[in-house]
């Protein structure tokens, strides 16, 4: 089995894990940040770094990119259109606003969807339709 298909399994155990903000628990709960912190426990080990406390807005008053920042540390840069199964996929959610959602390629190509915790709705696997599509930024592979 390959690292990405190891990560789709994965995260689709993850489907239904109730949206709690700054929590990655299986099950449990957990935002789109703590969805991708499980994966690497379980795919990975040990986590590799601390992740601060962090607001529903962070990043946004300040414009601050931490978040793509934090995923350039640990992940391996792709290019937009290199998609793979297993792929991070950073949002930015407003075109003037800071790249602050992930997600995980589940499945490439014209039926392309995407694994992850939705505010107010819990993880989830959606189509990756146009809009979203529009939103990547960047995209990632697990290292």
């Amino acid at each position: 089995m390959s690292r990405g298909d190891e990560i789709v399994s994965a995260a689709r155990e993850w489907l239904g894990t109730p949206y709690r903000h700054q929590a990655s628990c299986k099950g449990a709960g957990c935002d789109c940040l703590g969805l991708l912190r499980g994966l690497w426990r379980e795919v990975l080990g040990s986590e590799p770094e601390a992740v601060p406390a962090y607001s529903m807005d962070w990043s946004e008053p300040a414009g601050d990119e931490q978040l793509w920042r934090a995923a350039a540390r640990h992940l391996r840069a792709k290019p937009l259109g290199d998609e793979a199964p297993g792929d991070v996929l950073l949002f930015r959610m407003r075109a003037q606003g800071v790249a602050k959602h992930l997600g995980v390629a589940a499945q490439a190509g014209a039926q392309a969807t995407f694994i992850h915790a939705y505010s107010g709705q819990a993880v989830v696997e959606s189509p990756l339709t146009p809009p979203w599509r529009r939103r990547i930024v960047a995209r990632f592979e697990f290292p």
